[in-house]
């Protein structure tokens, strides 16, 4: 299996994809905690990949989706964005929307 066809697996198992330095019981980035927890706070499911323990994965991911750093949040295998973009998504209430659209 290349690195996209695990890519493209993992955000096609995974509703909710985290692609992020470390797990959700121990990340090792502040950026990549807080995407944890705003999760969290939803109560929202999700898988995660640790890109700290693997460098293919770390270029593949960067690579996949021309975004250059970690954590990267993937909803329905759409590419959401990193820390910032998720709690400014967080912020304003679309995140809230989008992880509830399919749901409904």
């Amino acid at each position: 299996m290349t690195i996209v066809e695990r890519i493209e697996n993992d955000i096609n198992s995974n509703r909710v994809m985290l692609y992020m330095k470390g797990i959700p019981a121990a990340p090792m980035c502040g950026f990549s905690d807080t995407v944890v927890k705003i999760l969290q706070q939803l109560g929202v499911e999700f898988g995660s990949a640790n890109v700290l323990e693997d460098t293919e994965l770390r270029e593949g991911i960067k690579n996949f989706s021309d975004w250059p750093t970690i954590p990267q949040l993937y909803v329905d295998g759409n590419f959401i964005g990193g820390c910032d973009i998720v709690v400014e998504m967080y912020q304003s209430g679309e995140l809230q929307s989008l992880l509830q659209a399919r749901d409904a």
